[in-house]
């Protein structure tokens, strides 16, 4: 009976622990990821402001075969929604575009609902290098909440995320260019 009173209050204790370095851990997520693409700035935002496009290039698109998008609204305008719900890796969610500088930026807020609630945003933005060279840029930008911002101790937040965009990118790249 001692050993289990024990063992509940060093567990007890390492929650607490836990708990407690959690209050000072930046809840700040963020990523951003860059490719050059061989096409004009206009050819390529004119694709990647149409949401449904990623379906073609998305890492996340590409996890669920199966997966059930739906879509609200005119694509490619502000307050454009597309949702989605898919398996455990896909989740439950919607992207919806909030603003739009033609040719230059694009920004939408995703809704991350199963398996848990969040909110981020996400930007798209393009960079002509010259008449036929663009940099595209992908960011995203989060808070996780408390207690779960003590997860950034134990994993790399921005690899996690920019590989997926990096992925994206590169799949962004070999359909504009094919």
């Amino acid at each position: 009976m001692k050993f289990l009173k024990r063992l509940f209050f060093i567990v007890l204790g390492i929650i607490a622990l836990l708990l407690i370095v959690a209050l000072f851990v930046s809840k700040d997520m963020k990523a951003s990821r860059d490719i050059v693409i061989n096409k004009p700035k206009s050819e390529v935002f004119d694709y990647i402001k149409m949401l449904k496009n990623q379906n073609n290039y998305s890492k996340w698109n590409k996890l669920d075969p199966n997966m059930k998008s739906e879509y609200r609204g005119t694509d490619g305008t502000v307050g454009f929604v597309s949702a989605w719900e898919g398996n455990s890796e896909v989740g439950k969610g919607e992207q919806e575009i909030t603003k739009i500088v033609e040719g230059e930026r694009l920004e939408t807020e995703l809704r991350f609902i199963k398996p848990f609630e969040s909110k981020a945003n996400a930007i798209m933005t393009t960079t002509a290098i010259d008449s036929a060279h663009t940099k595209v840029t992908w960011s995203f930008d989060s808070k996780m909440s408390y207690p779960m911002n003590i997860m950034k101790l134990f994993m790399d937040m921005d690899k996690a995320i920019g590989d997926d965009f990096s992925t994206g990118l590169s799949n962004l790249k070999a359909e504009l260019e094919k």
